[in-house]
């Protein structure tokens, strides 16, 4: 699962970007189209929500190894 999140982490910061080069282009125009300016948010707040999960990971696995490790008798 971690694998695939990354991935679609990284596909999505392209989509991101891709986004926000396409919404510069859209607000220049004479008559810029305003409602273009939303475009990125979804990419964004896919981009949090796995960003923080991957930050953290490495601190949920390291924690979870001590927890087991309490239980045991």
């Amino acid at each position: 699962m971690n694998r695939s999140l990354r991935q679609i982490h990284r596909w999505t910061s392209i989509v991101f970007t891709v986004s926000i080069i396409v919404t510069i282009i859209a607000l220049v125009q004479e008559e810029p189209l305003v409602w273009v300016s939303y475009v990125p948010l979804f990419p964004l707040a896919v981009l949090l929500l796995t960003g923080l999960y991957l930050f953290g990971l490495p601190y949920a696995t390291r924690v979870a190894p001590r927890r087991r490790a309490a239980r045991q008798p």
